[in-house]
């Protein structure tokens, strides 16, 4: 502790492009070493706090696998350690991170993260939020970039909900020069002036699918009705029914375009199980990748690997 410069990752707004970088190439070195058998012990004695407000398969599990394959330990934190209800963030959040090395919290609110980095002593990734979801977006670009093969001019179709995935998914792609267009219902599209905080035109919205992925090299999605949002789910369906991404609308991107989900995915709803299930889903290789992702971050957050 205190050898570090201290720095979060809260949102991909967060980091330059130099510095998104210096993450991914961490983290292909990392896979590939992986992949040869070597799991150099880059986190031995460093330890990573989960504080978990919801739910996780991939995040938690990630996590948990990568600090245990290099070396280091990890401490899964849910409702029993009282946070935030049974004393004061500015108690609570200090005490805990002066134990830890780095800590991912998974949090309903946004602002519950920005305030807990506040008062912390080491360093925080956002795991989760309802605004954004970083770690997700860097485990897609790496997949974007391995599945491109070399190939510049990538175009990036998102369909569906302008949710926290695809916030982090929009900003990585203007971080990294990657054109990015969005689909979705006027009501649940991104803000004026979100889209111009990322050099996006108006043009790269949209409430028509097939125009968003005319020559598109990835069409991704992502649950239309997310965590938190149940109360709104019969409305959601309505909203989007004409949004599901059908072979149909495969076939209306390029003719080797690749489909992306972050999952969990509801077949039938926001994509059709012949797409997802099919030989243009990548979405295992993606899910693989926040492990990898994750392995980049943390090493840079930590001058580690």
């Amino acid at each position: 502790m205190g050898v570090f410069t201290l720095q979060h990752l809260l949102s991909l707004v967060d980091l330059s492009r130099e510095q998104i970088e210096e993450i991914l190439e961490i983290a292909v070195r990392l896979k590939q070493e992986l992949k040869a058998g070597q799991r150099r012990p880059i986190f031995q004695n460093l330890v990573c706090g989960l504080l978990f407000e919801k739910p996780s398969l991939r995040t938690r599990v990630s996590f948990e696998a990568l600090m245990n394959q290099h070396g280091g330990a990890s401490l899964y934190l849910g409702a029993d350690v009282g946070w935030p209800s049974r004393e004061p963030v500015c108690d609570f959040i200090p005490i805990l991170t002066s134990y830890l090395d780095v800590l991912v919290i998974r949090a309903k609110d946004h602002q519950s993260v920005v305030e807990a980095a506040s008062f912390s002593r080491c360093s925080i990734i956002n795991g989760l939020t309802d605004l954004s979801h970083p770690c997700q977006a860097l485990a897609d670009v790496m997949t974007i970039r391995e599945h491109s093969q070399g190939q510049k001019d990538v175009k990036v179709a998102y369909v569906g909900d302008a949710n926290n995935v695809a916030v982090s998914l929009a900003e990585a792609c203007s971080k990294l020069a990657i054109e990015f267009t969005i689909a979705a219902p006027e009501r649940y599209q991104f803000s004026e002036n979100f889209l111009a905080s990322l050099g996006l035109s108006a043009n790269s919205q949209t409430s028509d699918p097939f125009a968003a992925v005319r020559e598109a090299d990835f069409v991704y999605t992502d649950v239309w009705t997310s965590m938190g949002q149940e109360a709104e789910s019969e409305r959601r369906l309505q909203a989007f029914a004409n949004f599901q991404v059908t072979s149909a609308l495969m076939s209306a991107a390029k003719p080797n375009a690749k489909f992306l989900h972050c999952l969990p995915a509801r077949r039938g709803e926001e994509v059709a199980s012949s797409v997802i299930d099919g030989p243009q889903s990548i979405v295992i290789d993606q899910a693989e990748n926040r492990l990898h992702a994750q392995k980049g971050l943390v090493a840079w957050l930590l001058k580690q690997g």
